[in-house]
């Protein structure tokens, strides 16, 4: 069950930043604050290790490119033309 937290004193930098993150995120300040604290609090922690076999993983899923780096700047010029 959800629990209502009040917060007393906060500075007023704090506040600007949470507040312009808000807007930025077309989000309430409640929620803001929710997702910071999430971020911080909540965050796993993963290895170098598992981090870099993920990324290994994701690179594996994509289809292999067809194109090759002249061909890219071929048709990069050929749009100029």
């Amino acid at each position: 069950m959800p629990t209502t937290l009040t917060l007393k004193n906060i500075p007023d930098t704090v506040y600007e930043r949470l507040k312009a993150s808000a807007e930025v995120n077309r989000r309430s300040l409640n929620s803001e604050a929710i997702v910071c604290l999430e971020s911080v609090l909540l965050q796993t922690r993963l290895a170098p290790s598992e981090r870099l076999a993920r990324a290994r993983e994701l690179r594996a899923a994509l289809a292999p490119s067809k194109f090759r780096a002249r061909d890219i700047d071929a048709f990069k010029k050929a749009g100029r033309a």
